[in-house]
């Protein structure tokens, strides 16, 4: 098993709870953007960072990951590969990706573009805040607690 870190958009308070739990836990960590990370003293922690471009570290991390494996990210479309590969997706906000729900996610993403394009609807999601790191904590000390015993995440 391994995490997976959408790096380039992923909060810093997010990056610090897994590599703490990756730590207490033995799981190996690997952050993947197209810029330049910060060094880790870590044996656990590694960072790859790939060409510039539209979803290059997305389709890193989907080429990859394992099933098994968890991934951290926000980005609904790398969230329904990995899924479809059998790995564990799981967003900054502690919300888990299932096959159940991540078509349906993808399908809001896209309708909500699409109304951002027309002018339709303004802005974002709401800022990130205290209670969406303390409800990511949880989901992930959940999450990976199941998946080191060989249960099913979901």
């Amino acid at each position: 098993m391994q995490i997976w870190i959408d790096a380039d958009a992923c909060p810093r308070v997010i990056k610090e709870i897994v590599f703490r739990a990756s730590e207490r836990l033995d799981v190996p960590v690997c952050l993947v953007a197209n810029s330049s990370l910060a060094k880790h003293h870590s044996r656990l922690i590694t960072s790859v960072m790939v060409a510039g471009g539209f979803d290059v570290a997305d389709d890193y991390i989907a080429e990859h990951a394992a099933p098994g494996d968890l991934v951290i990210t926000a980005d609904i479309p790398l969230a329904a590969r990995i899924v479809a590969r059998g790995a564990v997706g799981i967003d900054p906000r502690g919300e888990l990706y299932t096959e159940e729900n991540v078509g349906e996610r993808l399908s809001m993403r896209d309708l909500m573009t699409e109304l951002r394009g027309a002018g339709m609807v303004q802005g974002g999601p709401a800022q990130f805040g205290a209670t969406d790191r303390q409800r990511f904590a949880s989901s992930l000390d959940r999450l990976l607690t199941r998946m080191l015993r060989g249960r099913n995440p979901v």
